[in-house]
């Protein structure tokens, strides 16, 4: 694969990092979060590409101090993002539009708007273990997992605190450490865990997981389909790896006409070999921490006290 790795030097370890938003889906502007400071920063970097350089480095725009570890970051649309803090400012958290869902180490879901500094929504006791990953299904659906592997399905539409369904993740008390679903068919979730291994689910029947990868070395820090291309899967890990899981070109049809059938990730058997994996850049001695995506681009932040850009990333 045909990319360039280019990497800065940040002076503090990166949690979080996300690209903002962009109408034209081109964006060169990023935020970062900081972890393990006595004072954390968020800040806005701009990673404006120079065309007469062979290097490209972000330029700082703007820092702010942070109370706590950041612990998530979303945007609501261009201007506005939204922050969680180890200290409890708003935990772990996940949007689906303007709403916001909120999980902790408390067991307690907190459901707010965009438009209200107040809880509109709150399941306390909603498990009585630590929650670590929430996400929106849909406007009125969200999907937890708990330190013990538990995945619990909330249904918002209901009065009841009691969630849907639940299912566990593998037959041993495996940790989920990050969620997402694919872009297309929210249905189809993958989950990776705190031993390295992607865990695909199809919430229509939710028994037993369609299939399992053993992956990384160490715990998955993060898992992201591409929006554009959902044929594709990025992950990194806590032993520093840095994936790009891709289709084969004979496994899948052209992307907007798959279905179940021909849905590579809802292969049951031998899924690993209807997959290509590559390796965006060489494995760190420290964990990578979180990664994001735009069009071809993929940016990480690191204990190392790096970020990196991989630029022209084959899709």
């Amino acid at each position: 694969m045909s990319s360039s790795v280019h990497g800065t030097f940040v002076s503090e370890k990166i949690n979080k990092i996300r690209w903002r938003p962009d109408p034209f889906d081109n964006s060169h502007y990023f935020i970062t979060g900081s972890v393990d400071n006595d004072v954390n920063h968020i800040k806005l970097w701009d990673f404006h590409e120079n065309q007469e350089e062979d290097d490209i480095y972000p330029f700082l725009v703007s820092t702010f101090p942070y109370c706590g570890d950041v612990t998530e970051i979303q945007f609501l649309n261009a201007d506005y993002f939204v922050t969680s803090s180890s200290s409890g400012s708003m935990a772990k958290i996940r949007l689906y539009e303007n709403d916001i869902a909120t999980v902790g180490e408390d067991g307690t879901i907190n459901l707010l708007t965009a438009q209200s500094q107040n809880a509109v929504r709150t399941i306390a006791n909603a498990d009585s273990s630590s929650i670590h990953c929430v996400i929106f299904l849909k406007h009125n659906e969200i999907l937890t997992s708990n330190l013990r592997g538990q995945m619990k399905v909330w249904d918002l539409r209901s009065s009841s605190d009691k969630p849907q369904s639940t299912f566990m993740l593998s037959g041993d008390q495996v940790t989920p450490t990050s969620l997402t679903y694919h872009p297309t068919q929210r249905h189809l979730i993958i989950a990776g865990d705190d031993l390295g291994a992607l865990t695909t689910w199809d919430l229509r029947q939710n028994t037993y997981p369609v299939n399992v990868l053993n992956a990384h070395e160490g715990a998955i820090s993060e898992v992201q389909f591409h929006s554009d291309y959902p044929d594709h899967l990025f992950s990194c890990s806590y032993s520093g790896e840095i994936w790009h899981w891709s289709a084969k070109t004979d496994a899948v049809p052209l992307i907007g006409i798959e279905n179940n059938e021909t849905n590579v990730w809802l292969t049951s058997d031998d899924v690993k070999s209807k997959l290509e994996v590559f390796t965006l850049m060489p494995t760190l001695g420290k964990p990578i921490n979180t990664l994001d995506l735009n069009r071809n681009k993929v940016i990480c932040g690191c204990d190392n006290e790096a970020i990196y850009l991989i630029n022209g990333i084959t899709i």
